[in-house]
């Protein structure tokens, strides 16, 4: 079972972030609530219901939303994170202030539906590998301030983390290899200017381009857009040359396809498709008293 406390984004982090989404949706008041002349004092009960089915990420982040605006509220989930829950169900049950309630619904459903949604995309493409040992990673293509949580439901729905960002490892593109003049010059430019410990990660479209990675020392090679066959001989290339070197495959990545790309014998498949082809997983919330 999986340590959510182990994944989830610090406090310093989230909090900041939860406030900002906060002021962009209340502005300068939420004129419905105040307008009903709600006392502080007055208390309510709430739930929050699955109305598809699907995997559920972002209700523990998604509580911190409703305890910034009432401190003494309490959220409590009755499903485990990353847990499939079917529709219907219930999966929290929130007390406190009828103002914070009312005040940080939408917020609060929107990150859990969108985190819910991620996870629920990635558990798909991570299902049909299961049984294999290769592990299904994301990519940095993500919403712009959204990363570390977006980053996170994929974590939810089973996938690994690539790099958080360009500080994080080496990874040479193809645009790169263009501007040094080939995947050698590329690698020793870069080796002799990088901090340890960071891994060199070498793009290739070519078992020529992967021959060249394998002899500049790259620690993984990418494997982009390749042919199930080709890929097939590109590994076998890696393998019988330097069995620590680490291989991705990336590129057209589908559904349908991923299974047959891990069986090439892979060690990871890189694919944005859990967080870019997503969609939300619709939840809702209704005061119950």
């Amino acid at each position: 079972m999986m340590n959510i406390t182990t994944i989830m984004p610090s406090p310093l982090v989230l909090e900041p972030m939860l406030r900002q989404w906060l002021l962009e949706d209340i502005g300068r008041g939420d004129r419905t609530t105040q307008g009903l002349g709600l006392h502080s004092d007055s208390l309510g009960k709430a739930e929050w219901i699955i109305k598809e089915a699907g995997v559920v990420a972002g209700v523990a982040i998604a509580a911190k939303v409703f305890q910034l605006l009432d401190h003494r509220l309490t959220f409590l989930p009755t499903v485990t994170e990353g847990e499939w829950c079917e529709v219907g169900e219930k999966i929290a049950t929130i007390e406190g202030s009828k103002e914070a309630l009312l005040t940080g619904e939408r917020v609060a459903l929107n990150l859990a539906m969108s985190l819910s949604g991620i996870a629920t995309e990635t558990r798909k493409y991570v299902e049909k590998i299961a049984d294999l040992p290769t592990q299904l990673v994301d990519t940095r293509k993500t919403t712009p301030g959204l990363r570390i949580l977006e980053k996170y439901a994929t974590q939810v729905g089973g996938a690994v983390n690539h790099r958080m960002g360009l500080d994080d490892a080496v990874m040479i593109k193809d645009n790169h290899i263009q501007a040094a003049g080939g995947i050698g010059k590329a690698v020793s430019l870069i080796r002799s200017n990088m901090p340890y410990p960071l891994t060199i990660e070498v793009e290739t479209s070519n078992l020529a381009e992967v021959e060249e990675a394998l002899t500049a020392g790259a620690d993984i090679i990418m494997l982009d857009n390749m042919s199930l066959e080709k890929m097939t001989q590109a590994v076998e290339v890696i393998r019988n040359q330097d069995k620590r070197v680490k291989i991705e495959a990336s590129g057209n990545i589908t559904l349908e396809r991923i299974r047959a790309v891990a069986e090439t014998g892979v060690d990871y498949i890189s694919s944005s498709a859990p967080i870019t082809r997503s969609s939300w997983l619709d939840l809702s919330m209704r005061i119950i008293a």
